[in-house]
Order: C-alpha cells, then sequence, then structure tokens
C-alpha cells in the first residue's frame, strides 16, 4: 500500500485526542462499559467524536480542528459534561490518568472490532497490557517537508511533554517509582520510539516504500513512534503524552506545544540532524521515571541541566508566541506547576499517601475530571 498523499492544513492549527478509563463506582476498578457509553454518547450531537480503543474499559474522545487552546477547552468542556451525565446513568465514573492504579491485564477484554482483534492475534498480551491512557496533539502542517522538520525539532523537548502530562505512577497496584510508567508499555511494541530522521517527503516516502516491502508495516497506524506524520490530516501527532485527570490541563498542553511549534517557525532556531537522537532515549527515560525532577542533556552541546529549569527557559523564549495565539493563561498555569515540581504524578502519589487505598485515590481523580474537586 503507498504512502498516502500529505494533506496540507493550516499552520498551527490544533487537534486532541484523548483515552479515557470507564470504571465502577463500587470498588472504582476498571469496567467494560464502552459500548454503552458511545451508544449514549452518539445521541447527543458533540464536537469532534467518541470511539472505541483496545480494551472496552478505554474510550477515545476527540476534537474538531481548533486553532487555540481556548477553542480546545470550549470543545472539549461539553464532551466531558455529556461523559459524565452519561456515565451517572451507568452508574460508571470517568477519569483521566495515564494508567488505572490497580486493574488487572489478564481480566480486560479487546474490544470488538477487526483491528483490535487483528492486533491481539499479533501482539498477545501485550494487547491487553496497552489498557493504558494517552493525550495525543495533532499539529497543523502546511506541507509534508514542514511537517517533517517540525517532527525533528519538536523531538528536543518529548520530556517536557512527558514530564508535564506523567499520570501513571501505580502499576497492578505498585508504585512504580516512575511518574509515568504508561511509556514503558508503549516502548515494547516494535516500531516504537522515534521516526528515522528524514527531512524531505520524498525521503520518507523511501523509506515507507522499504517497510512496507518488507511486509512489517501496512499504513502509518503501524508506527507506534513518539510522534508521526499523519499525511490524511495534514499533521504531526505528538503521542507522549499520558492523559491528564483534568481537560483544562490537556488544553494547557496543546496551547504549549503550540506556542513552540509556533517558535519553530518564527524563528527557525535549528536544523535537526541524526546527532540530535544520541541523548534521545535517555532524556526520554529520565522524564519517564523522574518527571520535573528529570534531568535533560541538551543534544546541541551535551549541557546537564534540571529538565524543570530548561521547560521554564523554553516558556520564557515562546512567550511572545503564546501571547500572539491566547495560549499564555496555559503557559502560566503550567509555569506554577513546574515552579512548585508539581504534576499529576504528584498529585496521585499524594492521594495515596493520604488515603491509602488506591480506589479512593480513583474515586477523587473521577471527581477531578468531572471539574466537582
Amino acid at each position: 500500500m503507498p504512502l498516502e498523499t500529505f494533506h496540507t492544513s493550516a499552520p498551527l492549527t490544533l487537534g486532541v485526542e484523548l483515552e479515557l478509563q470507564l470504571v465502577n463506582t463500587h470498588d472504582y476498578d476498571l469496567a467494560p462499559y464502552a459500548e454503552d457509553m458511545i451508544r449514549l454518547m452518539h445521541k447527543t450531537p458533540l464536537p469532534g467524536s467518541v470511539v472505541p480503543e483496545m480494551t472496552s474499559s478505554m474510550i477515545e474522545i476527540s476534537t474538531d480542528i481548533c486553532h487555540s487552546a481556548a477553542e480546545v477547552l470550549h470543545q472539549l468542556t461539553p464532551i466531558r459534561d455529556a461523559l459524565v451525565r452519561n456515565a451517572d446513568k451507568l452508574n460508571i465514573a470517568v477519569i483521566g490518568g495515564g494508567t488505572h492504579p490497580f486493574q488487572l491485564w489478564h481480566q480486560q477484554r479487546i474490544y470488538d472490532k477487526p483491528r483490535f482483534q487483528e492486533l491481539s492475534a499479533l501482539y498477545g498480551y501485550l494487547s491487553k497490557q496497552f489498557t493504558i491512557f494517552g493525550q495525543h496533539v495533532h499539529i497543523g502542517c502546511p506541507g509534508p517537508d514542514e511537517a517533517l522538520l517540525m517532527l525533528h525539532r519538536m523531538s528536543r523537548y518529548i520530556p517536557h511533554c512527558i514530564a508535564l502530562s506523567a499520570s501513571s505512577p501505580f502499576v497492578q497496584a505498585q508504585d512504580t517509582a516512575f511518574d509515568s510508567a504508561r511509556l514503558n508499555s508503549v516502548f515494547a511494541f516494535p516500531l516504537s520510539g522515534r521516526a528515522p530522521c528524514v527531512l524531505t517527503w520524498k525521503e520518507f516516502e523511501q523509506y515507507f516504500d522499504k517497510m512496507t516491502a518488507t511486509g512489517v508495516v501496512k499504513s502509518m497506524k503501524d508506527f507506534y513512534w513518539d510522534i508521526r506524520p499523519k499525511p490524511e490530516f495534514g499533521t504531526i501527532e505528538i503521542r507522549v503524552f499520558d492523559t491528564p485527570l483534568t481537560i483544562e490541563r490537556a488544553a494547557a498542553l496543546a496551547g504549549y506545544v503550540q506556542a513552540l511549534a509556533a517558535w519553530f517557525i518564527d524563528t527557525q532556531p535549528f536544523t535537526p540532524q541524526e546527532d540530535d537522537y544520541l541523548v534521545y532515549t535517555y532524556n526520554r527515560f529520565q522524564a519517564c521515571r523522574f518527571g520535573l525532577d528529570a534531568v535533560y542533556v541538551d543534544p546541541a552541546d551535551g549541557s546537564h541541566l534540571p529538565l524543570a529549569e530548561h521547560i521554564l527557559r523554553t516558556m520564557d523564549q515562546i512567550a511572545p508566541q503564546a501571547e500572539r495565539l491566547g495560549a499564555a493563561p496555559a503557559l502560566q498555569m503550567l509555569r506554577s506547576e513546574v515552579q512548585r515540581q508539581h504534576n499529576d504524578a504528584r498529585w496521585l502519589r499524594e492521594r495515596q499517601q493520604d488515603e491509602q487505598l488506591l480506589a479512593e485515590v480513583v474515586r477523587q481523580a473521577g471527581l477531578r475530571f468531572r471539574g466537582a474537586a
């Protein structure tokens, strides 16, 4: 199958997808209510879409094309409110977070959809372990070469995205000591990690043709990269975010990467090269493991500095673009949390330290998602 034609889109437009957890209100374990929830959601006209995910205790919501973080939040709010109303009808709750703190992977059911069944047959138990929850942010690009340039520039800032969104410290009722344990599950899949460092669409087509010739790849969906081009949308898709606990944080993260992308376009700060990736996996690990307490290795000169400091410096650099795009409130929200070294992973750990009961942590996360706490 040939690579799809890259459909251009308006530069810096946004689209956001959120994978969400469905839990019962008895013991707050995952509940297989995706089909019922989607049926109820389809009765209400809403922006974007609501679709199933790999296992039946997951759903994915998405926005339509947006132009700002404020518009993302404006679209996510009625979707969130409809989710809450319908969840109440089903006696379940909807929560964010990159992992469910204590679900058992072997108890999950693969959603009855041909692609999910094919993936289950191919990947075995990894498919059920893929009951993890991420936020994807699409950024519009005017052409395919511009998309690849944007993708590889953004790769230097993947640790920012991980640390700012990290919300998966617990797996199988254990504190993993990672702020984002979710990405360890993604890394288990072949064709995960980073995209090849090519900067023209012609070179990328050649790479894609080689991969499809091997029979390993049939379409772009088979790449589980941290960032990948989406030719059918005319975007790049950043996939490393854990799903935040609130839609407000989800919108702020979209505003952050939009301002960062605008800064790339305005300043052309550097030309990506293969050597950028010498420290990529290490920086990615640091952000997953330590969150905002991580160390960042600058691929430009090899210098080491606290990741939080690098994020704050970047926020200063992109402040004019954020102001122009209406993302200044989003940056201020994130800045205040970076300054106090606080993300959703820390919030979850603090709740568990107080409650000593993960089911209660999940209950409170449900209140947080619905805007009640």
